[in-house]
């Protein structure tokens, strides 16, 4: 997808003035994430360098084509060898680079360059946690497929499939309609959801049983995170007082979501509301920033020493585990606002448990 030429302008015009404030104007930006973001680049084994005004993309023969077509306002640098020999021939002033560049290659640039490269934590990622128009939209159209991927799977599950089973179908309606899996999906069955990161097994579906589903649609590079559970058969009453319970704890924290609250005050909220039901509460945060990774800034969790800004997108994911039963977990994603924020999921809860009845 070819970016917009002024929303890429804005974005290195944010980034330059970090640099700015971190005393440089070179950056060696190797992260495909952020090398995505800034130039509008798909492709892989491609690394970023901003020297001044100028954008530069290294590059190879496999994607100088794509680049060409999708990097308006970057220089294209077709390397003929190694990554670094062309890094050390456009280098020629000190630079910052990304802290999460791994290390043996941070350790080779210093064998390599004849310039001095240092850290920095997080520049590119901070100017991503706040997504523009063309962001939303494509999360947006993440969320729809998503949405619309796990409706058409719901009327076709049956007694005797297995997780495995359950997740491939989703996964295929999800590529039907353009999009990728995000991440690799939960489907568990069972006292299987009561494990946070359960894996899809051969665990087959019984008559009465319970479902927890988490799961993501990726398009144009952008990932969405939706978790939704199901009862099957019939309903206990324990299931569905932890479901409510579970439910009422997202309203309560997604209340809270505005511009400028500290994230830790409504992860605080949350388990609260699930405390006040004598539940145990999550043990993870309760969400965290979404957006060409499935994990972004801000983490929205107890620890986090974060504020919400608006143009933020979250999930919000309360959880109750209980061992050897079942699990409940409920996620949304929510865009924030200045005066509050709007549930950018399509796929509609209920407030009371839903129920399949397969045959």
């Amino acid at each position: 997808m070819t970016q917009d030429t002024s929303i890429l302008k804005s974005r290195l015009k944010k980034v330059r003035a970090k640099l700015a404030a971190a005393n440089t104007d070179v950056m060696l930006i190797t992260t495909p994430a952020n090398v995505s973001y800034m130039s509008g680049f798909s492709g892989d084994d491609s690394w970023l360098i901003l020297i001044g005004g100028k954008s530069i993309l290294i590059t190879d023969s496999r994607y100088a084509l794509q680049a060409k077509k999708e990097c308006p306002v970057c220089r294209i640098y077709e390397r003929k060898g190694p990554m670094l020999d062309a890094v050390g021939r456009i280098l020629k002033k000190d630079a910052a680079v990304e802290d999460k560049i791994q290390l043996a290659i941070f350790n080779l640039l210093r064998k390599k360059l004849s310039v001095q490269i240092r850290p920095v934590k997080n520049l590119v990622e901070s100017v991503r946690t706040v997504k523009d128009r063309t962001e939303i939209a494509v999360i947006r159209k993440a969320i729809a497929i998503a949405g619309n991927s796990l409706g058409k799977i719901l009327p076709r599950i049956r007694v005797g499939m297995s997780e495995a089973e359950v997740l491939a179908m989703l996964e295929l309606e999800m590529r039907k309609a353009g999009a990728s899996p995000a991440f690799e999906a939960i489907v568990a069955f069972g006292s299987n959801s009561a494990m946070a990161h359960h894996r899809p097994t051969a665990r087959k579906l019984k008559k009465i049983d319970t479902i927890l589903i988490d799961y993501g649609a990726k398009i144009n590079g952008y990932c969405c995170d939706l978790t939704r559970c199901f009862a099957v058969g019939k309903v206990n009453d324990f299931y569905a007082k932890v479901y409510k319970t579970v439910l009422q704890a997202q309203t309560d924290a997604i209340n809270l979501l505005k511009a400028g609250i500290e994230v830790k005050k409504v992860d605080v909220a949350a388990k609260k509301t699930i405390q006040s039901a004598k539940l145990p509460p999550y043990s993870h945060g309760l969400g965290h920033g979404i957006g060409l990774d499935v994990h972004e800034q801000p983490a929205v969790s107890v620890l986090s020493k974060e504020s919400l800004q608006s143009g933020n997108i979250i999930t919000v994911e309360p959880a109750v585990y209980i061992a050897g039963k079942f699990g409940i977990r409920i996620e949304d994603n929510v865009l924030i606002t200045e005066t509050g924020c709007e549930i950018l999921t399509t796929l509609v809860k209920s407030e009371e448990v839903p129920v399949l009845k397969p045959r």
